[in-house]
């Protein structure tokens, strides 16, 4: 094992699989000659040419059309946005081509490319740069969705998405880019859709994805320390598809949920989660299910607000004893 950071992770899976396949290629703003904006493609133009590592234009609409043609035809492309707030302006290529096209041409077609870069709040970047978006494209059938907290998972889940043949929307923690972790040596994949128990624990549950993960690892190492109560940490890693039986079978040990995200609180993931828990696990719940999201304003500049606004250990802490019945 060697423990590095979750850019370096990310940075050995787009190496190993563009080592492996001579179809796939990166392209985007800055990943070349800048080595990425935050440097997850560093080293890769110099190994691989400026035929798979390409500087794109500001024009996410044209380069993102761009890929879905190349994937349309054999080849494997990945299409890195600075920030996923960026691909609002490819939204059609993502979302009506790319999804659509291997329906709509009776299986014609496959599509077989990754939309990557990072996502959510960071520190002050304001309304515009701090939107965590990913249930917006796990509405869309058609679309795999990733969302991983480590860089263990970072890794394996970004080599499976690559090699995946459908459209895979991949969204980095903006501020998970400096965590370190252990990563094997050996090759090795995460399959997606397939959630991983973090914490075992026998009180609560608490599910989540992303960032979220790491606030309520924080969460639940407090509500053991303060209050007894022992967590079990499910990390998604995917939220579409979501898998469903690892919630249930930790929600049957526990009865009692907690599904904390960092995006708005209107048609979220946990919105979802929440109507799954209820109708197959319905007899086992011993409190409600709790919901932790951000509020439902966009995310204001100022830290002290930014702060109250984005959800963090403290408001999973109290969801969880909420559901607890300590508070």
């Amino acid at each position: 094992m060697a423990v590095i950071t979750y850019r370096e992770a990310l940075n050995q899976a787009l190496r190993e699989e563009m080592s492996r396949d001579e179809r796939v290629f990166l392209i985007g703003e800055e990943v070349a000659e800048y080595d990425g904006a935050y440097k997850v493609s560093k080293g890769l133009l110099e190994e691989f040419g400026k035929w798979r590592v390409r500087d794109a234009p500001i024009a996410e609409l044209g380069f993102a059309g761009l890929g879905v043609g190349a994937a349309m035809t054999g080849l494997r492309p990945i299409v890195e946005f600075m920030t996923w707030n960026f691909a609002l302006l490819a939204i059609d290529q993502i979302v009506n081509s790319a999804a659509k096209l291997h329906q709509m041409s009776g299986g014609q077609y496959n599509v077989p490319i990754v939309f990557r870069g990072p996502g959510g709040a960071a520190l002050m970047l304001a309304a515009q740069h701090s939107q965590a978006l990913e249930p917006w494209f796990a509405y869309v059938p058609g679309l795999k969705v990733c969302s991983p907290a480590t860089p263990y998972d970072a890794k394996g889940l970004l080599k499976s998405a690559v090699r995946d043949d459908d459209p895979v929307v991949f969204i980095e923690g903006e501020l998970l880019y400096n965590v370190k972790g252990e990563v094997p040596e050996e090759e090795y994949v995460v399959p997606i859709g397939s959630a991983d128990v973090k914490r075992a624990g026998s009180d609560v549950t608490i599910v989540a994805y992303g960032k979220m993960v790491h606030e309520s690892l924080v969460a639940a190492e407090r509500l053991a320390a303060e209050d007894g109560l022992e967590a079990e940490v499910v990390d998604l890693r995917t939220v579409r598809p979501v898998d469903l039986s690892t919630v249930l079978e930790s929600v049957r040990k526990t009865n009692r949920v907690v599904v904390a995200e960092e995006g708005w609180p209107v048609g979220n993931v946990g919105a979802q989660l929440t109507d799954d828990i209820q109708r197959e696990a319905f007899d086992d719940l011993d409190a409600p299910v709790a919901r932790v999201s951000a509020l439902d304003v966009p995310v204001p500049y100022a830290r002290n607000l930014e702060k109250l606004v984005v959800p963090s250990a403290d408001h999973i802490l109290a969801a969880a004893r909420h559901v607890g019945y300590i508070t």
